[in-house]
């Protein structure tokens, strides 16, 4: 039976706001701006709060709050979510936002403080007041107009994507790795000045990334950090979801984020992919001591691990402090947000998680050795998991390269692909058998059995990184030289492997060990992109860049910390060594290849058999292209200090060109057409590499005797 309701009371219900609109809604976490409604919904999460209120500044008094709307938990509140919706009528001239939390205080934690004004976690762009004061936060008492502060003008910006395209590089993935700031900040750079170390000088050198070869650029951290922080490199991320604001080269409202797009945006027009070093394992905040900007003042105890150390109340398994507690669901949705977000609004391809063991871990901070929630969250998602995710697999505690880290198809930076290539190339004894492990793509770390089936490119290999020597100090210095960084020397590692040629540092050192060391930075650039796996190095590696022996300049934001590009014009046979060997890779896929050699390598030594003795230091291989309609390629790997002769084990002499002979001046040290060889005899220098390749043949080549 129909009934029929009476047009006024249709009317009326028509009229009726909907819940949200008074309550507003749970999710999503943040501020939405809701076009029709011409409102934001702001939600946050905070379980042990009693109480929630959210603060409105004007850009003219960032002390005293504008406007201030107190959460009624019966009214705006839903499970561990307290939320609401205002509209922009009356917001008024309120350009920014905050919280103040108060709740049960658990006194070691230093956590719930009402005075403390309070970043949102999920904020997209922050400010930072003139009178900023870090120090406010780490003491009793109301740091109000010293607080960051969200930007609401972030939360409804637009960008014209048309025409975007994100590359996907796979036997030509080369991955450089480089500090936004430090990349362009020296005043030799060439970039124009109002630009220098920001995203849009970062465009400026995009030119020169594909002149030298690159295919990915892995940016350091871009999270928004503490400006205050002795935090050059990035590692202390204040928030997840804002870029740092200080890489802009513009401070207006909201401008980096139009300066990270538009960097994003013309690499991809330049074929570059953009992989970011995300840190999500720890937060600025710190310990106990540090400050209450955020996550400690909604929650500790539901943000961070915590320890049974009344004296070290926060778990520190990030070696930074505190250590984000993965065992909580609402840390795994807010990291899956801002993956979702980077991917979304920004266009990123890819991501390097820092210490990435952490997320391994479970409440109580013990290993979880098979799939911890946060890897299936990822794997089940349609978007991130098609994603480039690489993972530094060890955190302060624990290493898991390999098999032993619970992401089954990431990528991992391969710690021992850095320490055996250092190892041999240096002159240690007994490392041949580890160079053809690392040289084939380490299968005894990413085995392809039946059970596990890894792929050789998920092995990221690499001879440098941020995190310690740079290549030309690797082969400088015996020993670090930290003591600009405040801690007395301690700081950083002191398992280099490094060698100085003979001589330690620059000043004195004769024209033999500067010439040793070229020839030495050689080989490790032939090693590296002669292996199988998935090549990095760091900015700078392929013009001498130099820091001067420090291994650890995270708080260096000076000449020490930013490339020095007059090195460049001073190197550019190292330079154009490096492009050579570049283009080599990319051009000859089956070096890189997503399964290893298995059938299609013979290994050698100066004669027909390998020498995997303890006192070896040579090896010469042959990979065989025809499965990969590619040409053979032969390597001569000299590591000893005296000259060696090598009888080339297949085909004649004339079917082969040298292409590499590292003991050899520029440019005759990298040949682009080759040059034939003579005989099957080869005088290979000491500590030198020579490389040849031979035209694609139609079927495998016969083994002489």
């Amino acid at each position: 039976m129909k009934v029929d309701v009476p047009a006024d009371v249709a009317a009326a219900i028509t009229k009726r706001p909907a819940w949200a609109q008074v309550e507003g809604s749970p999710l999503p976490l943040g501020v939405t701006w809701i076009e029709e409604e011409r409102a934001y919904n702001f939600a946050v999460h905070s379980e042990h709060a009693e109480s929630v209120t959210l603060l409105f500044y004007s850009c003219a008094d960032l002390l005293n709050p504008l406007l201030t709307f107190r959460f009624d938990f019966l009214r705006n509140k839903s499970g561990r979510i307290w939320h609401c919706r205002i509209p922009i009528a009356k917001i008024g001239e309120a350009c920014y936002y905050a919280y103040s939390v108060s709740g049960q205080t658990v006194s070691q934690l230093y956590s719930f403080d009402p005075q403390k004004v309070l970043l949102d976690p999920y904020s997209k762009c922050i400010f930072f007041p003139p009178a900023f004061d870090r120090s406010a936060a780490m003491r009793e008492g109301s740091n109000a107009g010293r607080a960051p502060l969200g930007a609401l003008a972030g939360h409804h910006s637009t960008f014209d994507w048309a025409g975007d395209r994100s590359p996907h590089h796979e036997s030509d993935a080369i991955v450089y790795e480089l500090h936004v700031r430090g990349f362009t900040k020296n005043s030799n750079s060439g970039v124009e000045p109002s630009r220098a170390g920001t995203y849009a000088g970062l465009v400026e050198k995009i030119p020169y990334l594909k002149e030298l070869g690159i295919t990915v650029v892995e940016l350091m951290p871009v999270f928004q950090r503490d400006p205050q922080e002795d935090d050059f490199w990035g590692y202390m991320p204040l928030n997840f979801f804002a870029p740092h604001a200080q890489y802009a080269s513009t401070r207006g409202s909201d401008e980096q984020h139009l300066e990270f797009r538009n960097m994003v945006k013309a690499l991809h027009k330049a074929g570059i992919g953009i992989a970011l070093d995300v840190v999500y394992n720890h937060t600025c905040e710190g310990d106990h001591r540090g400050p209450i900007y955020s996550f400690k003042g909604f929650d500790s105890a539901g943000y961070y691990m915590l320890s049974s150390d009344p004296a070290n109340p926060y778990a520190n398994y990030s070696g930074t402090g505190n250590t984000l507690n993965f065992g909580e669901a609402h840390v795994r949705k807010m990291v899956m947000d801002s993956l979702r977000f980077w991917k979304r609004e920004m266009h990123v391809d890819g991501f390097r998680f820092d210490l990435a063991s952490v997320f391994s871990r479970n409440a109580d901070g013990s290993l979880n050795w098979g799939e911890a929630p946060i890897f299936s969250q990822i794997s089940a998602d349609p978007e991130l998991s098609r994603l480039r995710l690489i993972a530094e697999p060890w955190d302060a505690g624990a290493d898991q390269l390999g098999r032993g880290f619970p992401g089954m198809t990431w990528l991992q930076w391969n710690g021992r692909f850095r320490d055996d290539i250092r190892r041999f190339v240096k002159g240690d004894p007994g490392m041949v058998p580890d160079l053809m492990r690392r040289l084939y793509g380490s299968d005894d770390l990413f085995p392809d059995s039946r059970a596990d089936a890894y792929h050789a490119y998920q092995s990221v290999n690499f001879v440098t990184s941020h995190d310690g020597f740079t290549l030309y100090d690797l082969v400088s210095y015996d020993y670090k030289r930290n003591w600009a960084n405040g801690s007395d020397n301690r700081d950083g590692t002191d398992s280099n492997y490094s060698w100085n040629c003979g001589h330690e540092g620059d000043e004195g050192a004769p024209p033999e060990v500067l010439a040793l060391r070229r020839k030495q930075i050689k080989n490790f650039c032939c090693l590296l992109f002669l292996s199988n796996g998935t090549p990095m190095f760091r900015a700078g590696d392929e013009f001498l860049n130099t820091q001067f022996g420090n291994n650890n300049p995270y708080n260096q934001d000076n000449e020490t910390g930013w490339l020095d590009w007059s090195q460049l014009r001073a190197n550019t046979d190292v330079f154009r060594f490096f492009q050579g060997m570049i283009a080599f890779r990319k051009s000859h896929p089956s070096l890189g290849r997503s399964r290893f050699w298995r059938e299609d390598v013979s290994w050698y030594g100066t004669g027909p058999n390998a020498d995997l003795s303890y006192d070896s230091r040579s090896l010469a291989l042959c990979l065989h292209g025809a499965s990969h309609g590619d040409d053979d390629i032969y390597a001569m790997i000299n590591a000893y200090w005296e000259a060696l002769e090598f009888h080339v084990q297949e085909g004649t002499a004339q079917e082969w060109k040298r292409v590499v002979d590292t003991a050899l001046p520029s440019p005759d040290d990298f040949s682009n057409d080759g040059v034939v060889l003579q005989q099957t005899k080869y005088l290979v220098a000491p500590r030198s590499i020579v490389v040849l390749r031979r035209a694609r043949q139609s079927s495998m080549p016969t083994t002489q005797g």
